[in-house]
């Protein structure tokens, strides 16, 4: 009969091992924090409030298909960019959007303002479409469609290959905890790979159905909370747990 045998603990481990590991932990930590602070300010602003909810995600990458917001400029002009222009300037984008973008304003009225409050970070930052091109500007102007599946194609293969890497070394340092039977140790380990694959899968369902918005929020719960669990029992092994396992150096002047 095969048993598990686990040779060391996060106990056991030397302080130089201790060390390095904490210090990932620390670091991944922190970094998951502001991811979540990242999803806010993006994602969580796409329907003008603060605070995630399955519009913002149905918005994300499905796209807006009614109201007053309907194009992605205009939509993100009363989301996320709402605080990144004067009001004046946001009103006349809003304006021209509006009334279907008429080709007559752009070169005298719109584009000095393009060029003026929206390029110096637009034209200069990768990853954010160049509003000073007329051709750019067309796309913004028609109706919101999301995300393209280009650009779901190259963010969803950087989350899978980089975000892999992270629970991989944090479900390597939790092999070493002790407290949980080998069944329950592997499923936790296994859980942020399945929500990611969720997550990531989820994204092209609510491109083609908004329906399938809630997974990308379950997905993305899921994976983190699995990834706190291994973090902080790995911390508290490591630290906390050998503080409490000490022996009295002199039991007999303990007494």
């Amino acid at each position: 009969m095969i048993r598990d045998i686990q040779r060391f603990t996060l106990a056991d481990l030397s302080l130089p091992v201790k060390t390095l590991f904490t210090g990932y932990l620390l670091v991944i930590g922190l970094g998951l924090l502001f991811a979540g602070a990242q999803i806010m300010l993006t994602h969580g602003m796409a329907d003008g409030k603060l605070g995630l909810s399955v519009d913002d995600i149905v918005y994300s990458y499905h796209g807006n298909h009614d109201g007053p917001d309907a194009s992605k400029l205009e939509s993100k002009l009363h989301g996320s960019m709402k605080e990144n222009a004067p009001p004046e300037v946001r009103i006349a984008l809003l304006k021209w959007a509006g009334e279907g973008a008429p080709v007559g304003e752009w070169e005298g009225n719109i584009k000095p303002l393009v060029e003026q409050h929206c390029a110096p970070c637009h034209a200069n930052m990768p990853g954010l479409a160049n509003l000073s091109d007329k051709a750019v500007m067309d796309t913004m102007t028609t109706r919101d469609e999301g995300a393209s599946f280009s650009t779901l194609t190259r963010v969803s293969h950087i989350h899978l290959f980089g975000i892999a890497f992270i629970f991989f070394f944090v479900g390597w340092i939790f092999t070493y905890a002790t407290g949980f039977s080998p069944l329950v140790k592997a499923i936790l380990i296994f859980t942020p790979f399945g929500f990611l694959i969720v997550d990531v899968a989820s994204w092209w369902l609510t491109k083609m159905n908004p329906n399938f918005a809630w997974l990308v929020i379950i997905g993305g719960f899921g994976y983190s909370m699995a990834s706190t669990v291994m973090i902080f029992t790995s911390l508290y092994q490591m630290w906390i747990a050998p503080l409490h396992t000490i022996k009295p150096a002199n039991p007999v002047a303990e007494k």
